[in-house]
């Protein structure tokens, strides 16, 4: 193997992929903030918005996942230079990503009282009811952004996502910080004054990002023509049938860790917290794997529509190997500092709750060790998974992910967690089987059709 034709690639894939990942730090920080600022209330307050965001995440994936399939699309007609195609699959998408933000807001408020039968300690539920009622209308606007976001990603333009994010993270901090704590003439609101932070930041990052883009020369023949009488049915059902199958995927993952939030919860609100906490941590280096894994889709896609094979896999294996550079990194860190971060999220001064305190800062501490284990994987299975929605697969990978996650890791999860001492350790081990497993055989999957792709077209 020459090293070098991968690690040239380096360059360009950083280039293109720091402003996603600054962007998808951004969403994870939202969540982050939110655990931050209100883990200083107590592990109770902490433990319902856990309970409460893992709807949310759950929903989230879906719209994510779903909107993913407009960024391929659109590179593909990039590397065509097909205006009239990409101006089509933009105004289709954005329109599929508005029915999908209501659709799943409307799903999450009336599927609440769902939480009162899962387990939960009943001062949780009671106090998560009222964040949840709240945060989930952040969904329409979120939803919507992405739709937005994946087509000037699909453009090779990754950086007005990257300042919408920015931009609802300022907001959402200051909103945040009168509305939870009371401060000058605002109400204290505890957790509620979290969810209204999140729903006016999201609100405020849709409406950046549609001026940002309109304002530019270049993205202005996109926006031209929008009415309901374009709308196509053929145009729909392309992206359906590939958003749909990339919705799945992200939401087997995501659901696969709020299932471990929910066992998490039957341990008890000290193992939740804990839980939170650790999940927090690993959501942020994931989002580099996340930035990595759009930039392999949008440089896949490009070559697909250039039908320049070779250089493809090149370009896809160069992300690979960059990403995996990357994650060793966080797991060192995670490793030398596994003691020291959980105490970030909480109030070490408390002294009402100083025992809850200490448990929940070393059960973060042991999942943060599992952690730094599968941040290769992890990192791993999403890039690969990015390059195969470039090339337009995801049935065969949905079906990887779903035997990953669920035949595999989950089961493991249950059985480790809740009928052997390992407990919330044993949930994270279920995590990194599941995670392994996917890594592996998506990437047999990815070698399998590049190499077809180059044999039959006799490159």
């Amino acid at each position: 193997m020459n090293l070098q034709q991968y690690t040239r690639e380096f360059s360009y894939n950083l280039k293109l992929a720091y402003p996603i990942i600054l962007g998808m730090i951004g969403h994870t920080l939202v969540g982050i903030v939110d655990n931050i600022m209100v883990g200083k209330l107590g592990p109770t307050e902490l433990a319902a918005v856990s309970l409460g965001n893992s709807f949310i995440f759950i929903a989230m994936s879906f719209g994510i996942g779903f909107s993913t399939a407009i960024t391929p699309l659109i590179a593909e007609a990039d590397g065509q230079k097909d205006i009239e195609k990409g101006r089509s699959i933009f105004h289709h998408g954005l329109f599929l990503c508005t029915i999908l933000g209501v659709s799943l807001f409307t799903i999450i408020f009336f599927a609440k009282p769902i939480i009162s039968f899962m387990g939960q300690p009943k001062e949780v539920v009671e106090m998560a009811k009222p964040f949840l009622d709240i945060v989930a209308f952040s969904l329409i606007p979120l939803v919507i952004f992405q739709g937005y976001k994946q087509f000037a990603d699909g453009k090779s333009e990754t950086k007005y996502a990257m300042w919408a994010n920015l931009l609802c993270n300022v907001v959402h901090i200051i909103i945040n910080y009168f509305l939870i704590y009371g401060i000058w003439i605002f109400p204290k609101m505890g957790i509620v004054g979290a969810a209204i932070g999140t729903v006016l930041s999201r609100i405020i990052m849709v409406v950046y990002m549609h001026y940002a883009l309109r304002s530019k020369a270049k993205f202005i023949p996109y926006f031209e023509n929008f009415s309901f009488s374009e709308i196509k049915k053929s145009v729909i059902k392309r992206i359906v049938s590939l958003g749909l199958p990339s919705s799945l995927m992200m939401f087997f993952e995501v659901a696969l860790f709020t299932g471990a939030i929910w066992l998490s919860g039957a341990l008890g609100t000290t193992s939740q917290a804990a839980n939170q906490i650790a999940l927090s941590l690993a959501s942020l280096t994931f989002m580099f794997a996340m930035g990595m894994s759009v930039a392999a889709m949008v440089r896949v896609g490009n070559q697909k529509g250039l039908m320049d094979y070779k250089k493809l896999q090149i370009v896809a294996r160069s992300i690979f190997l960059l990403t995996i550079l990357l994650e060793v990194v966080f797991a060192v860190i995670f490793v030398v500092f596994h003691q020291h971060l959980p105490a970030l999220f909480v109030n070490s001064e408390d002294l009402a709750h100083a025992k809850d305190t200490g448990e929940v800062i070393y059960i973060a501490s042991q999942l943060l060790l599992v952690a730094a284990v599968f941040q290769l994987t992890d990192g791993l299975q999403v890039v690969v998974l990015g390059a195969l929605r470039g090339l337009q697969d995801v049935k065969i990978p949905m079906y990887i992910t779903f035997v990953s996650y669920w035949i595999i890791g989950f089961p493991i999860s249950i059985y480790l967690g809740l009928y052997t001492d390992l407990k919330a350790v044993g949930i994270w081990i279920g995590l990194l089987a599941g995670l392994t497993t996917a890594a592996i055989f998506l990437y047999i999957r990815f070698e399998n059709l590049t190499r077809k792709m180059i044999r039959e077209s006799g490159q």
